[in-house]
């Protein structure tokens, strides 16, 4: 113990636990206050299960010299109260089983893969995630990322997936490119008839941006659902890394400006998403019927885009799982960013996340009943 003051650590200790307390309350604060109001808030949401780890680290610590710092760090933790449940499920039990059920798979199939390099890698890929669908069995099946090619194609998937769902009742958005035919976006397919069906749209997309929601109510039996597929803003950074590694400069961009020039793209990319979340949020609040919203959001539980729905909706894998959930797969540990709610009069169980690496997002899927 007097090692440890004489080389001055307790001080500088002191100041680190001060200073991970401050980025813990302020993770706190990330899922409350819109991004463009505090530019740092949205970055410690994402950072939020590396300032926790620290935390803990600290409490350890603290508590093996038995100090009165260690009560700080409880307090701190105590704090956040449900909020760290939120990234940690701990629900030992499901809703119990009803009749009316139907199987809900989500995915963000990255494009089936088809800007792999290797044809053959492509296509191994795609049919790889059309058996895991085969292999699923969806009911509902809402599809991120969705590519699809106008006829004559050689990367054929829209009728592969007709298929496999046994069914040609489907919704789709998606952009169009005249080269090759070409349409990215989102899709929905049901075994169950559509009975209306429509988009939640965005402001402020580019040509680029291939970020949708759509709608559309679905009947089984007596019941009617409807179901929303959402892909929130993406950041691009995989884009920008190749371009910017192939010596080819964004708007002039140096070297020493890179790492600037990410942190603003994240910020736009956490403001649209908050923008476009309040959106589907408040269009999800005028249904008539039970509400489901499956995707990708691209932000984690412990953000303003996660909040809009988590305030009046149940989160699925909170309420039937038990861990992290992590589902993204890619270079940033983003952890879990896709989802799966439901109004809270709904039941849901059987939560899986997808064992393979086909994407950089693994499928979740679960059962919904009324």
């Amino acid at each position: 113990m007097d090692k440890f003051r004489f080389f001055g650590i307790p001080f500088i200790f002191k100041v680190i636990s001060i200073l991970s307390f401050l980025g813990l309350l302020f993770c706190y604060l990330a899922p409350l206050i819109h991004p463009e109001t505090i530019f740092i808030l949205p970055f410690l949401g994402l950072a939020y299960p590396i300032i926790l780890t620290v935390n803990l680290f600290i409490l350890v610590v603290w508590s093996l010299f038995r100090s009165k710092w260690a009560l700080f760090c409880i307090l701190v933790l105590l704090i956040g109260g449900k909020l760290h449940f939120r990234a940690f499920a701990f629900n030992l039990w499901e809703d119990s089983k009803k009749q009316n059920e139907l199987r809900v798979l989500s995915y963000n199939v990255r494009l089936f893969d088809i800007y792999n390099p290797s044809r053959a890698g492509a296509l191994e890929t795609r049919d790889k995630i059309f058996s895991f669908i085969r292999k699923e069995n969806p009911d509902i099946l809402c599809i991120q990322e969705f590519y699809r090619q106008d006829h004559p194609t050689n990367f054929p998937t829209i009728d592969s997936l007709y298929a496999i769902m046994g069914t040609t009742i489907y919704h789709e958005r998606s952009a169009y490119k005249r080269h090759a035919n070409q349409n990215f976006g989102i899709a929905l397919f049901s075994k169950y008839p559509m009975i209306a069906k429509g988009d939640v749209m965005f402001d402020a997309q580019s040509s680029e941006d291939f970020n949708y929601c759509i709608y559309a109510d679905i009947v089984k039996d007596s019941d009617t659902f409807r179901f929303y597929n959402v892909h929130l803003q993406s950041i691009k950074f995989q884009s920008d890394y190749y371009q910017i590694k192939s010596g080819n400069p964004i708007d002039n961009l140096t070297d020493e400006s890179t790492i600037k020039y990410m942190l603003k793209k994240l910020h736009i990319a956490f403001q649209k998403r908050a923008e476009q979340a309040r959106r589907v949020a408040e269009h999800a609040k005028t249904s008539p019927y039970p509400t489901i919203v499956c995707g990708d959001f691209n932000d984690t539980p412990l953000s303003y885009t996660y909040n809009q729905f988590n305030r009046t909706l149940t989160d699925a894998f909170l309420n039937t799982s038990i861990g992290i959930g992590a589902t993204y797969i890619g270079k940033l540990p983003a952890g879990r960013i896709d989802y799966i709610f439901h109004s809270p009069e709904l039941s849901s169980y059987d939560f899986k996340i997808q064992k393979e690496e086909l994407s950089d997002h693994r499928a979740i899927s679960c059962t919904i009943a009324k």
